[in-house]
């Protein structure tokens, strides 16, 4: 019967020592995190070269009206995160950062006023009991200043009335921070 007796403490006490180590995996976290944003960017930009190559800027801004929350979406459902956009300057109401999102985007612009490039810019994280967060910052390519830029062609202005009436994302140039790409997920 003393045999038993270890085995049953080991046992009883197992649930609590799993559950005392039970942190979630931030490393693969991001990196799956990462791999999103990099098939949402690569999609987005694909749509958009194409767009603007058969109808330049005006055909554009439709690819980011339309389809770009549609990517979101579909890369919500099949991966379980919430994927969006955000900026500080946003076209799309829809897209104000949060609290959280805002202080990074002020984090990074902090940065870049220091002299680093947009391009190494680290992607910011928030870890709760609750959820993971994620935010990869999104440079200005010379390709976004046609509908982002300080100088706009008339039809692109027109455009950009009638589609986004309260317009803040202008006046960029190539190699500032348009904004970020932020994701969650539940944990």
């Amino acid at each position: 019967m003393k045999k038993w007796i270890p085995m049953l403490l080991v046992s009883a006490s197992w649930p609590a020592l799993t559950a005392a180590t039970d942190q979630p995996d931030t490393a693969a976290l991001q990196q799956e995190a990462r791999q999103i944003t990099q098939q949402f960017g690569g999609q987005l930009k694909s749509l958009l070269q194409a767009a603007m190559a058969s109808g330049g800027p005006v055909n554009a801004m439709q690819v980011c009206k339309v389809n770009a929350p549609q990517i979101a979406d579909t890369a919500s459902k099949d991966s379980g995160w919430k994927v969006a956009r955000t900026a500080s300057r946003v076209r799309n109401p829809a897209n104000q950062p949060d609290p959280w999102e805002q202080q990074v985007l002020q984090d990074w612009a902090r940065q870049m006023a220091a002299g680093t490039a947009v391009e190494q810019l680290q992607p910011a994280t928030l870890v709760s009991a609750a959820e993971y967060r994620f935010m990869q910052p999104i440079a200005t390519a010379d390709l976004c200043v046609k509908c982002h830029g300080a100088e706009l062609a008339p039809e692109v202005r027109a455009t950009l009335a009638e589609l986004y009436p309260q317009d803040q994302a202008t006046g960029f140039k190539a190699g500032d921070l348009r904004g970020a790409f932020s994701l969650r997920k539940p944990l």
